[in-house]
């Protein structure tokens, strides 16, 4: 049993399996780990993997068949990355948690594996859908339903996913012979998930033309980061919602990330005596853009999250200070002051971005 996560790829090494499973958090160590080899190869060494990727790539991307010039390059270039995984590895199949474009191209690449991305719930006996072999259109994707399922898109309006539109999108509906039977002894919640036979996944999912599925969203406010821990995000702004400097709180969590951000209405009163006290200068706008402020708010909710005694992945890494409340007018809330979270998501994407960046 591994003991220690960053000897993963050694004890890979020793145990040379054949087909290796993993998360993309394992995938990403592996992905970071040949980046640093390969900087680390010195200039000659570092062009000719990069020829030979861009050549090999190409060549995937374009349907093509695998020739002698690829082969000469998993042979001479890339067979040290198959050893480095133990020599044998066949096929590579992430799962838990989507696994970054960049990665899986990546590793399709330089592995001399087929990597492929799978998707299924304990409810659905795992494997529900995986993606094709030498399939380069199904990247960032869980590629098409396996044969003994059936599979379907069921509308959700309150969050504007059609699954008769162009470009069809909804809940991850799945029926067939795998699934299980009911929660034990909860026959409230087995009602719920389960009409008609039809399993509904709680993950909002949108077909691709080649018949692969991408997951693009949970219909529930519940997801996974990359590790493929759960984060019951309304659970986190109502126990962060208590800190007295700040008035709302937005908490996002990318699931190709490995932590939490957020969105902060900073309590205008509390923020200007803080700043008093500091010997900070600026309107509550400039205040809102002052670094100190962030880190006090994030200090703030650090305290309650210690307080609570929440997981360290419940923890809010960085903030961005909003000194406008989240409103209507902007379409963030419902009249009834519920968060509209796709909405919020694509108002403050930019935002997100930055404190992804900053905060690694």
């Amino acid at each position: 049993m591994v003991q220690d996560v960053k000897l993963l790829v050694e004890d890979i090494g020793t145990l040379k399996p054949t087909i290796l499973c993993a998360v993309p958090r394992v995938l990403d160590r592996i992905f970071s780990g040949l980046q640093a080899k390969i900087s680390a190869g010195g200039f000659i060494k570092s062009t000719m993997f990069n020829l030979a990727y861009k050549f090999k790539q190409f060549r995937m991307m374009r349907g093509a068949k695998h020739n002698e010039a690829a082969a000469i390059c998993d042979k001479v270039v890339f067979s040290k990355v198959k050893e480095g995984l133990g020599g044998n590895v066949r096929v590579i199949l992430s799962g838990a948690a989507p696994l970054a474009t960049h990665v899986e191209e990546y590793l399709r690449v330089v592995t001399c594996a087929h990597v492929l991305q799978g998707y299924g719930l304990t409810e659905t006996c795992a494997g529900s859908f995986v993606s094709l072999p030498n399939q380069m259109s199904m990247i960032g994707t869980v590629g098409p339903p396996v044969p003994n399922i059936d599979a379907r898109l069921e509308s959700v309006p309150d969050m504007n996913y059609d699954a008769l539109a162009s470009t069809p999108r909804g809940e991850i509906c799945i029926k067939g012979e795998t699934l299980f039977s009911g929660y034990y002894r909860r026959e409230d919640l087995t009602e719920e998930v389960l009409v008609d036979g039809w399993f509904h996944t709680g993950d909002i999912g949108e077909w691709q033309p080649d018949g692969s599925m991408k997951i693009i969203d949970r219909k529930k406010n519940i997801f996974k980061l990359s590790q493929g821990e759960y984060v019951a995000v309304e659970n986190l702004e109502n126990i962060y919602g208590v800190v007295s400097a700040i008035d709302s709180i937005w908490v996002y969590g990318n699931s190709f990330e490995s932590f939490l951000v957020a969105v902060v209405n900073p309590n205008k009163e509390a923020l200007e005596s803080w700043a008093e006290g500091n010997g900070i200068s600026g309107d509550f706008e400039a205040l809102c853009e002052n670094p100190k402020a962030k880190e006090y708010i994030l200090g703030e909710l650090s305290k309650t999250g210690k307080e609570k005694k929440l997981k360290g992945f419940e923890f809010i890494r960085a903030v961005h200070l909003d000194p406008v409340p989240f409103d209507m007018e902007r379409d963030l809330i419902t009249p009834t002051y519920k968060r509209k979270r796709p909405q919020l998501l694509k108002y403050y994407q930019g935002a997100i971005d930055n404190m992804y960046k900053s905060a690694k």
